[in-house]
């Protein structure tokens, strides 16, 4: 039994993490910033205890005893209120989490970075080669890819050892915000319009696979981008209407029309004092398009990717179990 320690565990990646770390037989410590959280990582078979994620000596003493620590905590947000916090705890909080590791003696930090911080230029298939275009298309790119130069740094100089997981899109049950709301905005019929791109897709499954994995045999000062699929904004939109039963009619719009249509929007929402369905940072994201190449993390690490037609099956009966689709299956 190996003793690890888990931050971020009560989000959506973490989560899954922690119950397959506790599946493998491993004792889980997991960082609780509220009772709420510390509840929901119980209900994980994991031990909660409280610590401060930007605290090194805090943090430190938490670790304390744990050989693999596995940091994921992170602001996942596209367009934040608060971006200066966002690059604080994605950049800051990844450094002060290594140095807390090293100084309480763990042998290895597998950090939950990103596909964003690939920065592959548009058009090009993103690998853990790709040079970096030299620019952000959002604040959350930026704080993913300077927060994993960091990390590196500080396991250099710590003489920590450090595997980067770069996960692409994660889907799968669970996930209905971020991109997760672009499929349960179709399956409802309130999908009206969209954009012609592509989305590089990974079941959550394999996204905690790839993260144990990386803990086993990923080579220290590595990145493993996790990807298992590639579709273009039609072939996804078809696949769900196969497999849903359920087919909605979606007008796809030029770039230009849809950037300027979501600036306004979300102009008027913040008028409001509501917080915007879309901004620009989104909608330069998605008009860039992203194709990833995960293929490293399975001659490497031996990871196995799931067929995307699954990942949309499980998350499309989570989605109508948890009453989130209002228009029913067809019969039969």
């Amino acid at each position: 039994m190996t003793r690890v320690f888990l931050t971020g565990g009560s989000g959506l990646v973490g989560g899954a993490l922690a119950a397959g770390l506790v599946a493998q037989g491993d004792e889980v410590v997991a960082l609780a910033r509220s009772d709420e959280a510390a509840a929901k990582l119980r209900a994980h078979g994991t031990t909660p205890v409280r610590a401060e994620l930007m605290d090194e000596e805090d943090l430190a003493r938490a670790i304390d005893g744990c050989e693999l620590v596995y940091h994921v905590a992170g602001v996942n947000t596209m367009c934040p209120k608060d971006p200066e916090g966002m690059m604080d705890v994605n950049v800051r909080g990844a450094r002060i989490a290594v140095r807390a590791a090293a100084r309480a003696g763990a042998r290895r930090v597998i950090l939950t970075s990103s596909s964003a911080a690939i920065g592959e230029a548009e058009g090009t298939v993103g690998t853990e080669a790709s040079p970096h275009r030299g620019s952000y298309m959002s604040v959350y790119e930026r704080s993913k890819r300077e927060g994993e130069l960091a990390a590196f740094e500080e396991a250099e100089r710590a003489g920590i050892e450090l595997v980067a997981i770069n996960p692409s899109s994660v889907q799968g049950p669970g996930r209905a915000g971020g991109t997760g709301r672009i499929l349960l905005g179709y399956l409802n019929g309130k999908l009206r319009v969209f954009v012609r791109t592509r989305l590089s897709l990974v079941d959550i499954d394999d996204c905690v696979r790839a993260h144990l994995l990386g803990a086993e045999r990923g080579q220290p000062g590595e990145r493993y981008l996790i990807s298992g699929a590639t579709l273009t904004s039609q072939e996804a939109l078809d696949l769900v209407s196969e497999i849903a039963g359920v087919r909605h009619r979606v007008v796809f719009v030029p770039g230009a029309v849809a950037l300027a249509v979501g600036v306004n929007v979300a102009r008027i929402a913040r008028a409001r004092g509501k917080t915007p369905p879309v901004c620009r940072e989104m909608i330069v994201t998605m008009l860039h398009g992203h194709h990833y190449d995960g293929s490293r993390a399975t001659r490497e690490l031996g990871l196995e990717y799931t067929p995307i037609e699954q990942t949309f099956r499980r998350t499309i009966e989570w989605a109508r179990g948890a009453g989130l689709v209002s228009v029913p299956a067809p019969a039969g």
